[in-house]
């Protein structure tokens, strides 16, 4: 049998729309991705959500979501002015933080829900936290192991400070010395993978193109561009990508 183009068309009609409407009356169909963390798949925490696996694209809204924590609370701990604290995106903690001395981000948010939720966390990497988010946590019930981490990565409130003080900026502190020059030689020396560290300098510590490729997936971009701001151009995760590339830069050391 022939079908001309108006009977094909409203059957296409029928088909498409029909099937939309008896998913959505279902419950099948989502116009909206949902965020939904990974879980433990062993041991006494098996089946609860996994802090690890936090996105950049969640919302403080989604944390609460999936491990109970309000908005409120993390926009505290992470000093985050915001009528709607559950509309905060977690990724935009890089860019609020990206004058820090050190880096407070995604990883930083994971670090907060575990020990807040008293959940296991990989404690091998460095990753820090505000004076705001350590105070809240040491009013939970913490490990000594997890206490002991906590005290080695607190930044203090002008080392975090989104945006310096003026009067930081007159400080002596801040004028050229030998013991700064000392301290930026030290952090060169020590080859630390942090948020404005380029391609070029990984190249230069010695890890090759190709194993930077393996590492990222990707073809490596520009050497003069940053690691961070190349995860976000292609949508990857800048905190999984960056212990994964200090672990090759720590292998020639």
């Amino acid at each position: 049998m022939n079908l001309t183009s108006k009977p094909l068309a409203a059957i296409i009609f029928v088909v498409l729309f029909g099937g939309i409407a008896f998913t959505t009356a279902m419950g099948w169909w989502e116009t909206e991705s949902t965020k939904e963390a990974a879980t433990y798949t062993e041991g006494e925490f098996a089946g609860q959500a996994n802090p690890a696996d936090i996105r950049g694209s969640y919302t403080f809204g989604d944390v609460e979501k999936n491990f109970g924590i309000a908005p409120d609370v993390l926009a505290q701990a992470f000093k985050i002015e915001t009528d709607d604290p559950a509309a905060f995106a977690v990724k935009n903690l890089e860019e609020i933080y990206a004058e820090s001395e050190y880096e407070i981000g995604t990883a930083s948010v994971r670090l907060f829900v575990a020990f807040y939720n008293g959940l296991p966390f990989d404690l091998t990497t460095d990753i820090y936290l505000t004076e705001e988010a350590a105070g809240l946590l040491k009013q939970r019930t913490l490990t000594p192991e997890q206490l002991t981490y906590l005290e080695a990565h607190t930044v203090s409130r002008s080392a975090s400070a989104a945006t310096p003080a003026p009067e930081a900026d007159s400080a002596p502190a801040v004028e050229s010395t030998p013991a700064a020059e000392s301290t930026s030689s030290e952090e060169v020396a020590e080859k630390l993978i942090k948020g404005k560290t380029t391609f070029q300098e990984i190249l230069d510590w010695g890890v090759s193109q190709e194993v930077i490729e393996q590492v990222m997936g990707v073809p490596m971009p520009n050497p003069l561009t940053t690691v961070k701001d190349f995860c976000a151009e292609q949508g990857l995760d800048f905190e999984t990508i960056k212990p994964a590339l200090q672990a090759e830069v720590d292998k020639i050391q």
